[in-house]
């Protein structure tokens, strides 16, 4: 008698997994009633930007009365986008801003669009998920190789490494003015990158001080505020003499110094020229007391001084 119970209780184990089976297969068969469905992944409503706002896009296998929430991680609603609206088969979409039912700004932080089919009873909650994200990374420190760039192609001297960290992932953002010199290819909290002493049209700045501006902007579309901005004062430097006014008696011998990163540059003085390297440049004054002017330079970019020669007393 007990092996007949057990035979039937295993012949019952049998048939309720043959039948859960069936049903499993037969569930996949049913086609779900919303398909295609695109949801943006990144919202910040205070960026003024494209990701503004979040938009869900799907299509409707049948028409129905359609209600569609937005709940937080916790699962409770916080805005209705639709509520009991009918609507025909085919595509639908939405634009969600950011904020509740009465118009506030939610908190940052990750949202699930659900929709509920009111004909078919059935209500699907979306994997996809809605990053909610306000705020920009911020720029926490910045190095620079060295302050002095000599964008004058001859490989030397010719850009300066920017190293950077941030408080978030973020691509960093490097403007010159309002121009927005360069955009970081990694999307890293650290690194580095290279500035080429050249403005928004990747045109050589001419010699001066100029100073830099380090932001950010993060996936969602957020940008460093101007007022957070971390500044690089940096100096672009050819060729340049020092002091550009001298005074000398007749026949004297004299220097000037010469700042480059040029290996070799040329000089007139005088009627008199030559190619000369290093700091200083040496040369005896004319023997004709009168008004003269030195000129140094390198590849298309020089520099001038002058200098006044007396009559000695």
């Amino acid at each position: 008698m007990q092996r007949v119970l057990s035979t039937a209780a295993l012949l019952g184990l049998l048939i309720a997994t043959a039948a859960a089976f069936a049903i499993t297969e037969r569930l996949k068969l049913v086609r779900s009633p919303v398909f295609d469905a695109v949801v943006s992944k990144r919202l910040s409503p205070t960026c003024g930007c494209a990701r503004g706002k979040a938009h869900i896009r799907l299509r409707l296998r049948h028409g129905d009365r359609v209600t569609l929430w937005i709940l937080d991680s916790n699962d409770q609603v916080v805005r209705t986008l639709a509520g009991g609206v009918v609507l025909p088969q085919g595509p639908a979409r939405w634009v969600w801003d950011g904020k509740d039912d009465i118009g506030d700004l939610l908190p940052d932080g990750v949202y699930r669009p659900e929709i509920h089919l009111a004909r078919q009873r059935r209500t699907i909650l979306f994997p996809d998920r809605i990053s909610l994200d306000t705020h920009a990374a911020h720029v926490e420190s910045v190095q620079v190789s060295r302050g002095i760039v000599s964008p004058d192609g001859d490989g030397v001297g010719d850009s300066i490494k920017i190293h950077y960290r941030l408080d978030s992932q973020a691509h960093l953002l490097v403007y010159l003015g309002s121009d927005i010199v360069i955009r970081s290819r990694s999307f890293l909290a650290s690194g580095s990158v290279d500035w080429l002493g050249r403005d928004a049209n990747h045109q050589p700045l001419p010699a001066g001080n100029y100073v830099l501006w380090l932001g950010s902007v993060d996936r969602a579309g957020n940008v460093t505020p101007s007022y957070e901005r971390q500044p690089v004062v940096v100096t672009v430097r050819y060729i340049s003499l020092s002091p550009t006014t001298l005074s000398e008696h007749p026949g004297q011998r004299f220097t000037v110094a010469v700042d480059t990163d040029a290996k070799k540059w040329w000089w007139k003085f005088a009627g008199r020229k030559g190619v000369s390297s290093g700091p200083t440049l040496a040369l005896h004054a004319p023997t004709k007391p009168g008004h003269y002017r030195i000129a140094v330079g390198e590849r298309r970019y020089g520099a001038r001084a002058s200098v006044v020669v007396t009559a000695a007393r």
